[in-house]
């Protein structure tokens, strides 16, 4: 029987995780802290500790499918063609694969191929609406544009606040699921989740 994720030790699904982040230096810390948002949202939530944890362990690897993409696309900073962005979105897939390998439980497989969904089907890789989505693969999803928003942004982190509360406000209902974005946002409009570059991991209700 394969381990749950709460079974699996934190040192090995950091180094995992770090094979993806070694072929995209920049995004280097980015699935920990979306594993971090994901997980203060799940217990802002009231889910089940074990859920928690799964969402903790899909959000830590959620990207790890890149490590079966060239490394010259994962750093490009042109545009991509449509091929190769067929190809970008394909580690929603490759990951799926490898995490399966790892975990048969609470469904984390399946919330690293859904965390590109979007609950009016203009995600993919499948085009999911509503409710086909994991509810752990549509926090992920929030999660992942917070995290990307705020800590990538060249103009600093309140800044990239600002500019991903608007997006998945924006979103909410549509995009993005409205009970996840309001448990994200009040998180970060009450303090309570860090916006420092090393989140707090414990950041929960």
């Amino acid at each position: 029987m394969r381990p749950t994720p709460d079974k699996i030790p934190q040192e090995t699904v950091s180094a995992v995780a770090g094979l993806a982040e070694a072929r995209q230096p920049s995004a280097a810390g980015h699935q920990r802290r979306v594993a971090d948002i994901s997980a203060a949202i799940a217990n802002e939530l009231d889910l089940d500790a074990d859920v928690v944890n799964a969402i903790r362990f899909a959000g830590e690897l959620h990207d790890i499918g890149k490590v079966g993409l060239p490394a010259e696309l994962l750093t490009r900073t042109s545009r991509l063609s449509l091929s190769e962005w067929e190809l970008i979105k394909s580690h929603c897939q490759i990951g799926y694969e490898i995490v399966a390998e790892m975990s048969c439980k609470w469904h984390t497989a399946e919330m690293v191929l859904q965390h590109h969904e979007r609950c009016d089907g203009s995600g993919y890789p499948a085009g999911l609406r509503g409710e086909e989505i994991l509810f752990g693969a549509r926090i992920l999803a929030v999660a992942d544009t917070i995290e990307d928003r705020v800590w990538s942004s060249p103009a600093g982190a309140e800044h990239g606040l600002e500019s991903a509360v608007e997006e998945v406000r924006r979103g909410s209902g549509t995009l993005f699921d409205r009970h996840v974005v309001t448990a994200g946002l009040r998180l970060f409009r009450e303090g309570r989740l860090s916006l420092s570059p090393e989140p707090d991991a414990s950041a929960t209700r």
